[in-house]
């Protein structure tokens, strides 16, 4: 993991347990299981929600990596500790519960 990922993953962990997971040349981010966001190329992209559309109104919307259908936010305000709480805190209220996946024994 370079640093930027152990940054991301030392400032967001006061609001939970963060695990950050390679995948495809970046890296996925999770909040207590729930995926919020996106690493690439040493940039954080936070999922769109009415929270991050709210709390990060005045952020640049971009595509993570080439290919990508989805426009996220990105992070950059790494120094204030009380949006960041408000920020996942909103995220992770809004996002859904992942599914879990069926055992192999499960399916027929």
């Amino acid at each position: 993991m370079n640093e930027f990922n152990e940054f991301v993953r030392e400032v967001f962990s006061a609001a939970g347990d963060i695990v950050i997971k390679s995948m495809m040349g970046g890296y996925l981010v999770y909040l207590n299981g729930k995926l919020i966001g996106d690493i690439c190329d040493n940039e954080l992209f936070l999922k769109r929600t009415p929270t991050t559309d709210k709390l990060l109104a005045d952020s640049e919307l971009r595509y993570p990596y080439e290919g990508s259908k989805t426009l996220m936010h990105v992070f950059d305000r790494f120094e204030d500790t009380d949006l960041i709480t408000e920020l996942l805190e909103g995220m992770y209220a809004e996002l859904p519960e992942r599914k879990p996946t069926p055992r192999k024994s499960d399916k027929k």
